[in-house]
């Protein structure tokens, strides 16, 4: 009898699968639409914040699957939508820089041109700035624009839209609204502990909770508008952020403020083979990076994603098993220039910073113009910060690690308590593991990968040119955190044939700082290198040296470089400087006359406004209008 009842149960599960597989074979393909908004840490209802107001998010949530571990790759936008729309990291093809239009490789493709291959009509609306060369954005979308819609496909079509809001955009806290018109209460904001506590950064806090409410506003829209359209129960829904923000030390940031989103999926209960989880409703624990979205979108479509793909598929039928970790990346921000790379697990996050010597809040013209910031430099200036709200003006240490379930804010670095040394060296071979992997190309100054890769791309140089990326990484891991017995390995690292290498040696002297006096014949000899790259950070180090003269003399000499990042590299060593002369002014008011006119890829310009900004120099009296 057992027998009997064991064959018909087995029976009786190959019906209800082949029952099933039927199903889903008669399914039309699934409509998708994306609501992407600006600069959105989770600060939603649905996510636990009670100060939100989200009503539309949190609805979306108790019918779809909200996950809790969610990640921009990078805190900022151009380099994360570089992230997404190819499905390998920025870092891997070059793009990491903020912004920069260097040429993509042709091995790597877009998803909307894989979906448009499976019959979708794909639709932009409307921001692309996708951080590589514009002429390369041709026949990517059916129509990207202001006016794009799914309305406009063929009758039958699927379709693939995009709608982008930028109400909580960091630029929505630039113009301030008159506090009796806010609906969230700057009293009632509770500041993390790092912001001092002035009336500037509790009204940019509550003004911004007032945009994320806008924005939610939005969502609550175009849902209606797909309800309206009779393709609600047809269409898989995802709403996120394109990354963490706004104010300052979240947007630009690797810490759970910069690149934790809010990350939403609705799947129409005709596809709950789709599911990620039993029932909508749930909570989704797995962590998901933007590096993933493409390979998720082909799999949802039931394409074969394509090997040079970097992510893995959380939906469909090419889902793989949940992550260990989530990696993340920062480079140049704008006109200042900084790196570091982190990666995240379910409980810790590690994050390795390999220009230890630059403080946190470099000045940077745009984050500047929010009145937040500014308040907050100047409590600091005045002796009014603690101990956590000063570091951010000071400079970083190479390695921090924090526990994000007991310290959400990060503001208890682990990484020296030996308590913590298994996970820190675990979570330290994870990140050598990925950059190898990926390829990196930020472990090359910008400047110099760009003569490096000329006439092909980043992506293909750093797998056709024979280059030794270990020896480099090695170099930096070494150099950004060198101890005063790692003298002769720097001064060895100078000798090297690799400029990249060379990089890292002065790199490593430079913060060694009094500890590198012996090493003062190679940093003169490194100061003319023929890499602007090397000759810059060698330059900086004998000034911190007292080396003052032949240093300028370096940096004068780059400021002629015919590439605006080398420029730009010499121009924030220059604002190291203790103090400027006349003659230091000239050369930067003479770099900005032979530049010219500005263009969208001048950072350099932006960089040398901020010099003269600091010095009390308005450049209209010198006849340049710099009134971006």
């Amino acid at each position: 009898m057992k027998d009997v009842t064991r064959t018909l149960i087995a029976i009786f599960i190959v019906c209800l699968f082949i029952a099933c597989e039927s199903e889903k074979e008669d399914l039309p393909p699934p409509n998708i639409l994306w609501l992407t908004s600006e600069d959105n840490s989770p600060f939603a209802g649905c996510y636990g914040d009670e100060f939100a107001t989200t009503p539309n998010m949190d609805a979306l949530a108790a019918r779809g699957f909200l996950y809790t571990h969610a990640y921009a790759n990078v805190p900022v936008c151009a380099p994360a939508r570089n992230t997404i729309l190819t499905g390998i990291y920025a870092t891997s093809g070059g793009h990491q820089h903020m912004r920069s239009y260097y040429d993509k490789s042709e091995e790597v493709g877009f998803y909307p041109t894989y979906l448009r291959e499976a019959g979708y009509y794909c639709t932009n609306n409307v921001k692309e700035d996708y951080n590589f060369n514009p002429d390369q954005n041709e026949d990517i979308w059916d129509e990207s624009s202001n006016t794009a819609h799914y309305k406009n496909r063929a009758e039958g079509q699927p379709f693939f839209a995009v709608f982008n809001n930028t109400t909580s955009h960091e630029s929505s806290i630039h113009t301030r609204i008159p506090e009796e018109d806010l609906r969230h209460k700057p009293e009632n904001v509770t500041l993390p502990p790092y912001h001092p506590d002035t009336p500037d950064m509790r009204h940019d806090w509550a003004q911004y909770y007032d945009k994320v409410e806008d924005m939610d506003s939005w969502i609550g829209e175009k849902l209606k508008e797909l309800e309206e359209s009779g393709e609600a129960e047809n269409t898989i829904v995802f709403y996120y952020g394109d990354h963490g923000g706004v104010l300052a030390r979240s947007k630009r940031y690797v810490y759970e403020t910069g690149t934790r989103v809010p990350f939403i999926v609705y799947v129409p209960e005709k596809y709950k083979h789709l599911y990620p989880e039993d029932k909508p409703g749930t909570a989704v624990d797995r962590l998901v990076s933007f590096v993933d979205l493409a390979p998720t979108l082909l799999s949802l479509v039931g394409m074969e994603i394509p090997a040079y793909m970097q992510g893995k598929a959380f939906l469909g039928e090419q889902k793989t098993e949940d992550p260990e970790y989530a990696y993340m990346f920062r480079g140049r921000m704008d006109e200042r220039y900084d790196m570091s790379r982190s990666i995240r697990d379910h409980k810790y996050r590690y994050i390795k910073n390999y220009m230890p010597y630059r403080v946190y809040g470099q000045f940077l013209e745009y984050l500047w113009r929010a009145p937040s910031i500014q308040s907050w430099e100047a409590a600091y200036e005045a002796g009014e910060c603690n101990e956590v709200q000063s570091r951010f003006w000071e400079p970083k240490p190479p390695v921090e690690l924090y526990d994000t379930e007991n310290d959400p804010w990060e503001v208890n670095n682990l990484a020296n308590d030996p308590a913590y040394r298994e996970v820190l060296q675990r979570m330290e071979s994870a990140t050598k593991d990925w950059v190898m992997e990926i390829k990196d190309t930020g472990y090359i100054p910008e400047a110099m990968l760009a003569d490096r890769s000329e006439g092909t791309t980043a992506y293909d140089y750093m797998r056709s040119s024979g280059l030794d990326l270990e020896a480099i990484v090695e170099a930096a891991n070494l150099a950004s955190n060198p101890l005063p017995e790692d003298l002769g390995a720097l001064e060895e690292m100078l000798k090297s044939e690799d400029p990249a290498i060379r990089y890292w040696g002065a790199t490593g002297l430079l913060i060694l700082g009094e500890d590198a006096r012996p090493a003062l014949s190679s940093l003169h000899a490194s100061a003319k290198d023929q890499s602007s790259n090397v000759a810059v950070v060698a330059a900086e180090a004998l000034y911190k040296l007292g080396n003052k003269n032949e240093a300028k003399t370096a940096f004068f000499q780059v400021l002629q470089s015919a590439n605006s990042f080398a420029r730009t590299h010499a121009l924030n060593a220059i604002d190291s400087m203790e103090e400027e002369g006349q003659d230091t002014r000239g050369e930067v008011l003479a770099m900005i006359g032979r530049v010219g006119e500005f263009n969208r890829q001048h950072y350099d310009l932006r960089a040398a406004k901020g010099l003269l900004t600091k010095w009390g120099i308005d450049p209209s009296d010198h006849g340049y209008d710099m009134d971006w």
